[in-house]
């Protein structure tokens, strides 16, 4: 598989101030939202239970994953009640920005757009990106995809990374609306090439073993956060101060390897823990 992109996004908490004080103009107050999620006792979080391993339900149809888990670990340690908000790819970021969820943890990946409209913790985990096919497919490259069909998740990163690309190098992108139906595209041989997570390739490979479904190369690596609504600073700084914690600990390492069979890269764990 020959790696075509990496990419390291710069993280720390993205916060934009939009203060008027230098025209002399005060904004209205706004309630604090690590005082409303205080005073309320419970944190909602936003988690996509439909891509495992980081979001799924088990056999018991009990909601479970690495994602699932961070969130219930994050409610314990602040002393709150979890409760997860439901949601697909396309509505991670409506549901906090309509009061819908109060945190979005959920492969949440910082892109520049994204930025733009909400605000990240530092990183708490990763996500590989990668173009996947059967192994009848020989492509290894962009270039390579000339006249193809690729699928993604609409709304995901790799449908924006795609779309942009989709044009000067010959390509057409293929949406479909979560992540479940996305696999059975591909499953099923409807979706001959698919662009998601390393994760989700490997539920294709495991739902048809005949397909020899597998990474063709990798398209992005990208750094993972919480997502959080824009001026939440006091929000955002004690989010980051415990993903450090649990990084130090080592829990969220505990959490990562127990659903993906490996240690968080070196580059995200703190020195002291490498």
């Amino acid at each position: 598989m020959t790696a075509l992109v990496t990419r390291r996004t710069l993280l720390g908490g993205l916060t934009v101030s939009a203060g008027l004080v230098g025209l002399g103009i005060s904004s209205p107050a706004r309630a604090d939202q690590l005082d409303d999620i205080t005073k309320s006792g419970r944190i909602r979080i936003s988690t996509d239970v439909a891509i495992p391993p980081a979001g799924l339900l088990d056999a018991q149809m009990r909601p479970s994953g690495s994602d699932v888990e961070t969130g219930q670990l994050l409610a314990k340690d602040w002393g709150l009640q979890y409760e997860l908000i439901p949601t697909i790819g396309a509505t991670r970021i409506p549901n906090i920005l309509t009061g819908k969820a109060d945190i979005i943890i959920s492969t949440l990946s910082v892109t520049p757009e994204r930025a733009r409209t909400i605000d990240f913790s530092r990183a708490y985990t990763i996500l590989q990106s990668v173009v996947a096919g059967p192994g009848s497919t020989t492509v290894n490259s962009l270039e390579a995809l000339k006249g193809m069909t690729v699928a993604v998740t609409r709304g995901t990163t790799q449908d924006t990374k795609l779309s942009g690309l989709a044009s000067a190098n010959g390509f057409t992108v293929s949406r479909y609306d979560d992540d479940a139906t996305l696999v059975t595209a591909a499953a099923s041989g409807q979706a001959l090439l698919m662009a998601s997570s390393v994760a989700l390739v490997n539920t294709v490979a495991q739902k048809n073993p005949a397909l020899n479904f597998a990474p063709k190369f990798v398209l992005d690596n990208f750094d993972i956060a919480i997502g959080v609504r824009k001026g939440e600073a006091r929000l955002v700084a004690k989010l980051n101060e415990w993903i450090l914690a649990n990084l130090q600990n080592g829990k969220l390492n505990e959490i990562y390897k127990k659903y993906y069979n490996v240690d968080l890269p070196a580059s995200l764990r703190p020195p002291e823990v490498r």
